[in-house]
């Protein structure tokens, strides 16, 4: 059977918030595109899911038609319609037969919205966020996505009439599913073109915002805000973070603002959060780092799914609950997306009897909660020892001066690899104070087992990163590589 596909290619507007309803209840598959892509990949992803329609903000217009001259020619390309924005300066509209506004204006508030002949009729198309080099589109059906909503409303506990703030962009994995999510609970939502920690602080305090989605990314930006941005809330916030793993010294911190952090774990092709951190009432005890440390976990499975596990790369066989046999985590439930839009070897080599194998490394600890201890591609393996990237990076997070930090591996002749760290640092740092690559490495070796201890660390105003805050390690290991073998290898 044939589906039509619908793209968006705009940031968090109004517009993008009532697209996830109408493309849906006109029978059509929703389509959101990373606004941050180049015109290649947008012409490629344009290519790859056919879309015959796309609603396109008025600042991205320049990068789709781009996108459009670079479609292969028997490629029919889609039918434009603009988003205008009253608050931005308007790019000319007039060549165009219909804009977003009045195609509203001219519909049938009569209309009786085309319903799905079955639950399993796909309903939204999400490319892969761009972390590897070879997005992947994922699709997903509407009894999926439904239940994904319903299960992140519980898992996080979020009551009716929520004031939520857009940080987390729309068209990574539909928002997380919360575009729905807050229509079920009458929530109000405060959408933000664009965002910095400034514009963040004051819509908090003029909204009243209760609730808001970040990547780690996003607790960082809060964190090093200038402290004359940081005063106190005007209530209770609550952050969900996932994407990637929140460093415990990032969590401890935008705790010590006043922020509730909840902590979720889910994948493009879950839909949403299929693992939450779930909080127990005794860790309120504990001392912070002690509690941070704990919620840096990705957790248990949320309610709608059916099973968690970590297994064995070899046995495939659950690993111990110890918190140091490592496995690769893989879930079961409802969430998980049909498959791979054109892509049936890719979708068999990742979903087997039912189990969708992320990819992840993690361990099972003795309470039964799941941490993620690296990507399988990530692990680096040097002189015969796994080294877990991710620990690394926690450790390097707690330098008084680090903003972020990824570790990959670069070429070692005499260990076949090593770590380097790629870091950047805090604003308005002083000049002096200004780490040497040196002075870091040794900073290291003073907390951590040698084995493990970076053998270059490369200091950068920015890391490249994904729309959603995810570093783009496979960037930085092409850097790596490009770097050629370290020279003090044997130290």
């Amino acid at each position: 059977m044939y589906y039509c596909k619908v793209s968006v290619l705009a940031p968090n507007v109004p517009a993008m918030y009532e697209l996830h309803f109408g493309v849906p209840m006109s029978g059509a598959i929703l389509n959101t595109i990373n606004t941050r892509l180049d015109a290649r990949t947008v012409s490629v992803l344009l290519h790859h899911s056919e879309s015959k329609l796309i609603f396109c903000d008025i600042l991205y217009l320049p990068l789709l038609h781009d996108a459009i001259r670079l479609l292969p020619s028997p490629h029919k390309p889609p039918q434009i319609i603009p988003i205008e924005d009253n608050y931005e300066q308007n790019v000319p509209t007039h060549t165009y037969s219909i804009t977003y506004e009045k195609l509203i204006e001219s519909g049938n508030s009569q209309f009786d919205w085309i319903r799905p002949s079955s639950e399993l009729d796909p309903i939204v198309l999400n490319y892969t966020s761009g972390t590897t080099s070879a997005p992947k589109g994922v699709v997903h059906c509407h009894r999926g996505i439904f239940i994904a909503t319903l299960d992140s409303l519980v898992a996080w506990s979020v009551p009716t009439e929520p004031v939520y703030l857009w940080t987390l962009p729309m068209f990574h994995a539909n928002g997380w599913t919360f575009p729905w999510g807050m229509a079920v609970v009458g929530g109000t939502n405060i959408c933000n073109r664009r965002f910095n920690a400034s514009t963040i602080f004051s819509a908090i305090h003029q909204h009243k915002v209760t609730h808001m989605c970040g990547a780690p990314v996003v607790l960082s930006m809060l964190c090093n805000a200038p402290h004359y941005m940081k005063k106190p809330l005007p209530g209770l916030v609550h952050i969900m973070t996932a994407a990637s793993s929140p460093p415990a010294t990032v969590l401890k911190r935008t705790e010590a603002m006043g922020f509730v952090v909840s902590h979720g774990y889910g994948l493009t092709e879950t839909g949403g959060i299929v693992m939450s951190c779930a909080w127990k009432e005794e860790w309120n005890k504990l001392a912070a780092s002690e509690r941070a440390r704990l919620k840096a976990r990705q957790g248990v499975l949320t309610p709608s799914m059916v099973k968690i596990d970590v297994v064995d790369e070899y046995t495939g066989k659950s690993v111990s609950r110890d918190g140091v046999s490592s496995g690769e985590i893989v879930v079961k439930g409802a969430c998980v997306m049909l498959g791979y839009l054109k892509d049936e070897k890719a979708t068999n080599a990742a979903i087997k009897d039912g189990w969708f194998y992320t990819g992840d490394v993690g361990v099972v600890h003795p309470d039964g909660y799941v941490e993620i201890k690296d990507r399988s591609k990530d692990v680096i393996i040097s002189g015969g020892e796994n080294i877990s990237s991710v620990e690394v990076e926690a450790m390097l997070y707690s330098h008084p001066v680090v903003n972020e930090a990824a570790v990959v591996a670069r070429p070692d002749e005499f260990w076949g690899e090593t770590p380097c760290a790629f870091v950047s640092l805090v604003e308005g740092i002083n000049p002096v104070a200004i780490p040497t690559e040196k002075e870091m490495i040794e900073w290291c070796r003073e907390r951590m087992p040698h084995y493990m201890v970076p053998k270059t660390v490369v200091i950068k105003e920015d890391l490249p990163k994904t729309s959603t805050g995810k570093i783009q390690k496979y960037m930085l290991r092409n850097l790596a590589r490009e770097m050629g073998t370290a020279n003090i290898s044997r130290l």
